[in-house]
């Protein structure tokens, strides 16, 4: 298990934003995992797409990892943030907006705008 502990501290710390997801970004396999890529991908915020269900190690020891029972999971500068919930929650407080210029994360600022107008 130490091995996959690696490979995801190593992807996690090697990457500015990750999402560990069902599926891919271009395909997302569950509505949570789409709903997170829809956000980031609307704000045009890069990320790197983690797909769990390919290797059953990785869909294991993220959720060891983050001590965080769900999938997706998304890290911002190798600290976790949360799952959908929370990544939606964010979004709409302007939450997720100062992570990323905290952590100088490039995003639509527009875009991030239009989310919460949308859903006013």
């Amino acid at each position: 298990m130490s091995d996959v502990m690696d490979r995801i501290r190593q992807t996690v710390e090697g990457n500015d934003v990750v999402l560990f997801m069902k599926g891919t970004k271009a395909m997302p396999q569950c509505g949570f995992s789409s709903r997170v890529v829809g956000v980031l991908n609307y704000m045009g915020v890069e990320f790197l797409d983690v797909d769990v269900l390919a290797d059953p190690d990785i869909r294991q020891g993220i959720k060891d990892f983050s001590d965080w029972p769900t999938i997706p999971q998304l890290y911002v500068k190798g600290e976790f943030v949360g799952g959908c919930d929370i990544v939606t929650e964010m979004t709409l407080s302007g939450e997720l907006d100062q992570l990323f210029d905290r952590t100088g994360v490039a995003y639509s600022r527009e875009a991030a705008d239009r989310i919460r107008a949308a859903n006013a």
